[in-house]
């Protein structure tokens, strides 16, 4: 007999994979639908204790359906200290971001900010059907504002450097790690920002290592 919960995240998986809100019911009118067809993109786990919760999936990652499968993908897989096959393995790790379709760029040519549909519709139902989650990666300003509500600081870089406040405290739930996103945007970021990978990229690993094995 499959377990209740595998069953609850099945349905899951297949209604958002039939989601089309951002098209069809778009914040905003109809002047604001996302201009292509939605192609929502999550890994939802019943066994999975670490949460990667980024922001939304870039154009290669919408064109293969597979999360961080881009350079961003592979500095996190670095940060991380784990191969592709671990990383896409949902029993290890649950990938569900603050958007799960490509919401387009804007006129600079950068990605569009997650939509605004997707976080109120989904990511409570999704969060109530992982209680097993023990850490949330939280990638970027959205997914921190989110999952650290009012603890969340005023900029991505203050909210990073107080991880120990968020990582070390004994709020209930799953503990959230705030991390800088791993886009080769911001490789100036971290250069100016020693700390990160001399002070939090030990912790992460070890976290790793402890929660996936």
């Amino acid at each position: 007999m499959t377990p209740p919960e595998s069953e609850t995240i099945d349905l899951l998986r297949t209604t958002i994979a039939a989601c089309r809100i951002c098209r069809d019911c778009p914040a905003g009118g109809v002047d604001k639908r996302l201009p292509h067809e939605p192609r929502p993109v999550a890994v939802i786990s019943a066994t999975a204790r670490i949460l990667i919760a980024g922001q939304a999936p870039g154009k290669r990652v919408h064109d293969s359906g597979l999360p961080f499968n881009d350079a961003s993908g592979d500095r996190l897989r670095s940060w991380l200290g784990v191969e592709r096959e671990q990383f896409y393995d949902p029993a290890r790790f649950a990938i569900v971001p603050m958007g799960f379709c490509f919401p387009g760029y804007d006129a600079k040519g950068h990605d569009l900010p997650p939509r605004r549909e997707c976080a109120p519709a989904w990511r409570r139902p999704v969060l109530a059907a992982m209680p097993q989650v023990e850490l949330v990666l939280a990638i970027g300003h959205y997914a921190q504002g989110y999952h650290l509500g009012e603890r969340c600081r005023p900029t991505m870089t203050e909210t990073v450097r107080g991880w120990r406040d968020y990582v070390l405290s004994n709020q209930a739930g799953p503990k959230v790690l705030p991390l800088p996103h791993p886009s080769w945007r911001n490789t100036g970021w971290l250069k100016k920002n020693p700390w990160f990978e001399a002070d939090v990229l030990p912790l992460l690993k070890r976290e790793v290592d402890r929660l996936v094995g």
